[in-house]
């Protein structure tokens, strides 16, 4: 597989291995996102002061409940948001830009072309009407102002790179002609067709069996390896997260509250939320009758309860976290915590206690 995307890379003239600074190629800074009804009587904090670095040629994982902002966040970031939804604070450095503050017509030359998304459902990616040929070099001419033959010789090379039998024939074909999983590596294609520095995944293996699923995830982690990408792998799979992760982001009610190395957090989690969904994962000789489940639901992001917004389903909640809401933690060794327990782990550590 290796030999091939690489030959194709080199046949194209595209541009060498970014080099992977120390620099954070992607840093959110409190960065907050709500939704606000017509009147502006209902506000649903959906990214609430979130702050996040991924480096170049890291993958990041962001794991959390149904609800608990991951997708919002990925929008944010790319700034395609739905109209009632809207950033109202922070800041999301990336390459030493602010993405906030560009206007949409420099977003629209940083989406597709430096950040890509491949979302859940390919088919809210790709346009029935026109060939799938077309689809996947209409980001090459746009952005890097190529012919339609440069491009469709490129979109060829791109299916051949995420293993989609006779290219060929697929590129003149439309997507109800395919079945799920070749969709979704199509889109995949469209998603590394300009080669962008940063990937966000939204879920892209729930529509693939599991050999197409290892694939696929080995495809990811050999481009990523090729062209120094940064991947943000949004997914609810945990299992998914120990084999292609460096760093992890749990969410819960739209705040982060664990983030850190995965190997430290899945050996040693400093969250209640985060240790519940640990213990939730089935595992090779487990005898129990029951999976553990996380009692009570996710709270409604519109009235949130005061204090910790996990306190009502923490087993371990006591006063002060029903009154107020916890920091972000510094716990060394790049972590934090928004838990009060998490307190005397990092003085026990030397470390001060704060926000992060």
């Amino acid at each position: 597989m290796s030999n091939s995307i690489h030959s194709f890379a080199s046949s194209e003239g595209k541009r060498p291995v970014a080099a992977i600074s120390n620099r954070p190629l992607l840093e959110l800074r409190n960065l907050s996102t709500n939704y606000i009804s017509a009147r502006g009587r209902r506000v649903v904090r959906a990214v609430d002061d979130v702050t996040l670095t991924i480096n170049a040629g890291e993958t990041l994982g962001i794991v959390g409940e149904s609800g608990s902002g991951k997708s919002t966040l990925a929008l944010t970031i790319l700034r395609v948001l739905p109209p009632a939804a809207h950033i109202v604070g922070g800041q999301m450095m990336f390459e030493g830009e602010d993405l906030v503050q560009k206007s949409d017509a420099e977003m629209r030359r940083v989406r597709g072309k430096r950040i890509a998304m491949i979302l859940q459902d390919p088919m809210a990616s790709l346009n029935p009407l026109f060939t799938v040929g077309d689809q996947v070099a209409e980001p090459i001419r746009v952005h890097e102002g190529a012919s339609r033959a440069t491009a469709w010789r490129r979109a060829i090379g791109l299916l051949k790179a995420v293993r989609i039998a006779s290219p060929e024939t697929r590129v003149r074909q439309h997507p109800h002609e395919m079945s799920g999983g070749m969709r979704q590596r199509i889109v995949g294609a469209i998603a590394m067709s300009c080669e962008p520095r940063l990937l966000i995944a939204d879920e892209p293996t729930t529509s693939l069996d599991l050999t197409i699923q290892a694939q696929y995830l080995n495809l990811l982690r050999e481009l990523q390896r090729e062209h120094g990408l940064a991947l943000i792998f949004i997914t609810h799979n945990l299992g998914i997260v120990a084999k292609m992760c460096d760093q992890l982001a749990v969410m819960y009610a739209g705040r982060v509250v664990e983030s850190g190395p995965v190997s430290r957090i899945f050996n040693a989690p400093a969250h209640p939320y985060t240790e519940a969904l640990l213990n939730s994962i089935p595992r090779m000789g487990d005898n129990r009758e029951r999976l553990t489940a996380i009692e009570g639901q996710p709270p409604n992001l519109a009235s949130l309860p005061p204090g910790c917004a996990f306190a009502p389903r923490c087993p371990v909640a006591f006063d002060r976290c029903r009154a107020e809401a916890p920091p972000a933690m510094d716990l060394g060794a790049g972590r934090t915590a928004r838990c009060w327990l998490a307190v005397p782990a990092a003085a026990e550590a030397g470390l001060q206690d704060g926000a992060v």
